[in-house]
């Protein structure tokens, strides 16, 4: 025997009451589980790990992550394992880097540079992939054949998907366009993704029309994966849009799972009972539905992102070549900050909630950690003429903070039977969201212990087995034997997340061990130099 973790007080991952127990481990799985009291010898093992005051749970699992490049850059990633994060979904809002071709490729790591870097003239990855499959073995190969830090599944992205089959034009797809969609979506599957993603306020993802997107969610249902939509608004209209979402998914016959599912914006305070109870209907009428939250009120994108979507037709060239317009360039203030451009959920823009929190252009470093209203101000001029300058001056890799969430619509959705955790983390940035280090650690320290939202227990299972149900993992998401011994030590006394808004990149606290497959990546609250994670393919995978 390998480890025998000694006197923990096991949260399982079923919600049930937390029992203490001795966990043993051998060749990276859970062998066996000798509650208190029970009969017969405790084991033992090469090693003995005493955890007396701490809580052993499932690895927690990132259901929403933009670690897409980090995990192949950053061999260390403490960002994610020192949570506790033992997996994390990546392909996220319909943007990434596999499925492409060469053309397609240059143009997706221009448009989300600023969650990820990587832009054209960044050379400190090798794109040496074209598919998924690519991409997956790409995972598992890095760092000299070790892996990653943490294990990685994959999501196909659907706006991708279109850029490459379709291009930038905001139109319908042809039938031989569609056909070529199916395919790449298919293929994706086929290699190992676990669902497809979309983001449809992000061009040109948000081109596609329900007809398009109900057609590619049958393909991702053969394959026995999920539908994960960063839908058409979380403002106006944010309810028809999650509607649009439940309806086409039950068209299709595909799982939905609705990415960082909040109420946002003024008009949609007080406002969660409400997606609830069509998310309650919908449930009850038989739909396979999950979502996933991180628990701050404020979101993160790039700035870009915000214009309203004819800007972007064309893509990152025909977006420079537009403000670099004058009258151009009005038309687009005037969508954003008077009728409410689609990339803003169609809500006029309030300059003074936008707070950049990233930069590309070492000379704009000035701007970061302060509203675009503010740094107008400190210039002497409009906030368009900030924002404009900042997306020039930047090359569209500007990354930003919006503050228009609400306390209580996110207590109210993290409730929910159907919630799991998701950090959509950016780790880009001068000071990005904190949500990017703390998400898992701020559940079980403010949400758990502090403010009593949640019971240890049934928070555990929002962060593990839950998510590990909905993408169909069948040795993953317990602490029981014969499953994979992807495991986190806490206490619960003192964990915490140490980001802060003013310091985003302080590591938790309270956080001392952390194991995947029975190897220790984070000991006695440190990170080691193991590399155990690998690519984690889905169930349409025949190297699954």
């Amino acid at each position: 025997m390998d480890l025998v973790i000694r006197d923990a007080l096991v949260v399982d991952g079923t919600a049930a009451p937390a029992r203490r127990a001795d966990v043993a481990v051998d060749g990276g799985r859970i062998t066996e589980i000798h509650v208190e009291g029970a009969p017969g010898p405790r084991p033992t093992a090469t090693r003995t790990l005493d955890a007396d005051g701490l809580a052993l749970s499932p690895g927690f699992i990132d259901m929403h992550a933009h670690s897409d490049l980090a995990l192949l850059r950053d061999p260390d990633h403490s960002a994610k394992a020192a949570q506790g994060v033992t997996l994390e979904v990546l392909g996220q809002d319909g943007l990434s880097y596999a499925p492409v071709d060469d053309r397609t490729l240059a143009e997706v790591r221009r448009s989300i540079s600023g969650w990820n870097g990587g832009a054209p003239e960044d050379t400190g990855v090798d794109f040496d992939w074209r598919t998924v499959g690519g991409y997956l073995d790409r995972l598992d190969r890095n760092f000299g054949g070790q892996g990653i830090a943490v294990n990685a599944a994959y999501l196909v992205p659907q706006g991708t998907v279109r850029m490459y089959a379709v291009g930038w034009d905001d139109r319908p797809a042809t039938e031989a366009e569609l056909n070529r969609m199916r395919e790449l979506v298919a293929q994706g599957m086929a290699e190992g993704a676990v669902g497809m993603s979309s983001g449809l306020t992000y061009t040109p993802g948000m081109y596609a029309d329900d007809a398009e997107l109900t057609e590619l969610c049958r393909v991702v249902a053969r394959y026995d994966g999920y539908y994960c939509p960063h839908h058409r608004s979380y403002g106006a209209g944010a309810l028809a849009a999650y509607e649009e979402m439940v309806r086409l998914t039950r068209s299709a016959g595909c799982a939905l799972h609705l990415a960082h599912a909040t109420m946002n914006f003024g008009v949609n305070k007080g406002k969660a009972p409400d997606l609830l109870t069509l998310l309650d209907g919908a449930l009850a009428a038989g739909a396979d539905i999950s979502l996933d939250t991180y628990p701050y009120t404020p979101g993160c994108t790039t700035l870009v992102a915000l214009l309203p979507s004819w800007a972007s037709e064309g893509g990152p060239e025909s977006v420079l070549t537009r403000l670099a317009d004058g009258a151009t360039a009005e038309k687009i203030r005037h969508h954003l900050e008077v009728l409410g451009s689609d990339g803003c959920h169609g809500v006029p823009i309030e300059w003074d909630t936008i707070e950049i929190s990233g930069v590309g252009a070492p000379g704009l470093a000035g701007h970061v950690g302060r509203t675009v209203a503010e740094s107008a101000r400190l210039r002497g001029e409009a906030p368009w003429v900030t924002a404009r300058r900042l997306l020039t001056e930047d090359r569209l890799g500007t990354t930003i903070l919006q503050h228009v969430g609400h306390e209580e619509n996110v207590q109210q959705i993290m409730r929910h039977r159907v919630h799991t955790g998701g950090s959509d983390g950016i780790l880009q940035g001068d000071k990005p969201h904190p949500r990017a280090y703390g998400t898992f650690p701020q559940y079980l320290g403010r949400y758990v212990r502090e403010l009593g939202i949640l019971s240890l227990e049934e928070c555990v299972a929002h962060l593990t087995s839950r998510p590990a149900a909905r993408l169909r993992l069948a040795d993953r998401g317990l602490v029981r034997e014969g499953y994979r011994a992807d495991l986190v030590l806490f206490d619960p006394a003192t964990v915490a997340a140490g980001s802060t808004f003013e310091e985003p990149r302080t590591l938790p606290v309270g956080i001392p061990h952390v194991l995947i497959d029975g190897r220790f990546v984070i000991e006695d609250g440190r990170r080691t130099s193991v590399l155990a994670g690998r690519s984690v393919r889905g169930a349409g995978s025949a190297r699954r």
